[in-house]
C-alpha cells in the first residue's frame, strides 16, 4: 500500500524550498552589485554596448565603490532623522492632549512630500550652499510622510483588548507607551521607515546637482558627456541598491515581528 503524504510536510518542504531559492537570489544580487561597484572593470565589454563613439565606459573621477558609500550614507542618515521626527510627531498626535494638532502636523508634513525636492534644494541652497547638507534636507522632508503615516496607522490599530489589559494591569501612560504599544506598532512604523528609506535612495541622486557626494555623478556626467554608459551604470547601480535595502529591511521587519510575539 501506498503510503499517505502528509500535507503539512509536503507544505514544509516547500517552505524551506521558497526560502533557500530567496536567500540563493538575494545572495547573488547582492554579489552582483558588489561586483558592479567594487571591480566595474569586469563589466567594460558590456558597459561598452551602451556607447557608439568609442567613449570609455567606466568611470574615472571617483570610485563607484567611494560614491555607492556616500549615496547610502546620505540616504540612511536622512532616513533616520525623518524617523525620529516623525514617530515622535505620530506619538504626539496620538495623545488625548494633543490630538488636536493632528491636522495642524499632518498638513506641515503632507507639504514637505508635495514640494518636488529639486526646488528645495533651490531654496535651501542659499542658506546652505552647496554640497550634502541640502541634500540632507531634501531627503529628511522626503521621507517624513512614509514614516509619518505607519506611524499613525500601527499607533491606531493596536487591539482593544490589549490596551485594556494594560490598563488593569496599573500600567501607567509612559509605561503602556514603552511596554505596549510601541511594541505592538513597531512592525507598521518598520514598514514606514521601509518605504522612506527606498524613496530616498532614489532621489539621492539628485543631489549631484548640487555638488553632493552621490551616485547621481555618475548619471549627470552621462549627461554632459552623452555618455549612455554612465548612465545605465549609475541607474542600474542605484536601482538594485534600493531594491537590496528594501529587501533587507523586509528581513529585519519579520524578524522584528516574530520576536515582538
Amino acid at each position: 500500500m501506498r503510503q499517505a503524504v502528509n500535507p503539512k510536510s509536503m507544505q514544509g518542504r516547500q517552505a524551506r524550498t521558497n526560502q533557500a531559492v530567496a536567500w540563493l537570489i538575494r545572495s547573488l544580487a547582492w554579489a552582483l552589485w558588489l561586483s558592479w561597484v567594487l571591480a566595474p572593470a569586469w563589466w567594460r565589454n558590456i558597459w561598452i554596448w551602451f556607447n557608439e563613439d568609442g567613449l570609455d565606459p567606466l568611470y574615472q573621477a571617483d570610485s563607484l565603490w567611494h560614491l555607492a558609500l556616500w549615496h547610502l550614507g546620505l540616504s540612511v542618515f536622512a532616513t533616520l532623522l525623518a524617523a525620529s521626527v516623525a514617530v515622535t510627531l505620530a506619538l504626539l498626535v496620538t495623545r488625548p492632549r494633543f490630538s488636536r494638532l493632528k491636522p495642524l502636523i499632518g498638513a506641515c508634513v503632507r507639504l514637505g512630500q508635495t514640494i518636488p525636492p529639486v526646488v528645495v534644494l533651490a531654496l535651501v541652497i542659499p542658506w546652505l550652499g552647496f554640497g550634502n547638507l541640502p541634500t540632507l534636507v531634501a531627503l529628511f522632508l522626503y521621507g517624513l510622510l512614509p514614516i509619518f503615516e505607519r506611524s499613525l496607522t500601527g499607533l491606531r490599530e493596536l487591539p482593544l483588548a490589549t490596551m485594556e489589559a494594560a490598563l488593569g494591569m496599573g500600567l501607567s501612560p509612559l509605561g503602556r507607551l514603552w511596554r505596549v504599544e510601541l511594541p505592538l506598532a513597531m512592525p507598521t512604523i518598520m514598514e514606514g521607515i521601509r518605504l522612506s528609506l527606498t524613496i530616498n535612495v532614489g532621489t539621492a541622486t539628485l543631489g549631484s546637482t548640487v555638488a553632493a557626494k552621490s551616485l547621481g555623478e555618475v548619471i549627470l556626467a552621462g549627461l554632459l558627456s552623452n555618455n549612455n554608459a554612465y548612465i545605465v551604470q549609475g541607474a542600474l547601480i542605484t536601482g538594485l541598491l534600493a531594491m537590496l535595502l528594501y529587501d533587507f529591511m523586509g528581513m529585519i521587519k519579520r524578524f522584528n515581528g516574530q520576536s515582538t510575539y
